[in-house]
């Protein structure tokens, strides 16, 4: 399958499960060494479409410091969350205002990076406008891709321009 199809896929398979229980996906990242020692991570205010995150980062942001993308043209700026301070950007998304002090990508110790479809070899295919892709290359830490089950295929199309992530965790595995 090509790129479109597979978002198309995928769209389709998305209807169901906004039910899907994600307890599990979540205790597996929180077991993880890289995410206990980090002190910094980068996580993304989900989409109806998209693995819940904000319960997790209400959670962990009393621990951790927790960084938000901010969309600024073809860009993602990193900015701390902070619950009070988040308004609505790009295609409704909760962040943090573009007046917030920016973060560092050198101090994001973890990442909690979504898309819409990864494969076993934790390759990521994003919406298609490159965001991740031009942002993950900046950061050093370690990269976790989450989704729900059905958006992991054994393999899919890759293209220079492509991240790979350093693992893939669903609510039944991690890759």
């Amino acid at each position: 399958m090509d790129k479109h199809e597979i978002r198309r896929v995928v769209k389709e398979r998305i209807g169901g499960c906004f039910d899907c229980d994600c307890a599990s996906l979540w205790r597996t990242v929180e077991d993880m060494p890289q995410f206990r020692s980090a002190s910094t991570v980068l996580m993304y205010w989900s989409l109806p479409d998209e693995v819940p995150t904000v319960d997790f980062i209400r959670k962990w942001s009393r621990f951790k410091k927790i960084l938000l993308p901010v969309v600024n043209g073809d860009n993602l700026l990193l900015k701390e969350y902070s619950e009070n301070a988040l308004v609505k950007g790009y295609r409704g998304i909760m962040e943090p205002s573009l007046e917030a002090a920016p973060a560092s990508f050198q101090n994001v110790d973890f990442s909690i990076v979504p898309g819409v479809a990864f494969d076993r070899s934790c390759n990521r295919m994003g919406r298609g406008k490159g965001f991740y892709d031009r942002t993950l290359p900046h950061i050093s830490g370690f990269k976790a891709g989450v989704c729900f089950d059905f958006q992991l295929f054994d393999s899919i199309p890759v293209d220079p321009w492509d991240v790979p992530v350093d693992a893939v965790i669903t609510t039944k595995e991690r890759i």
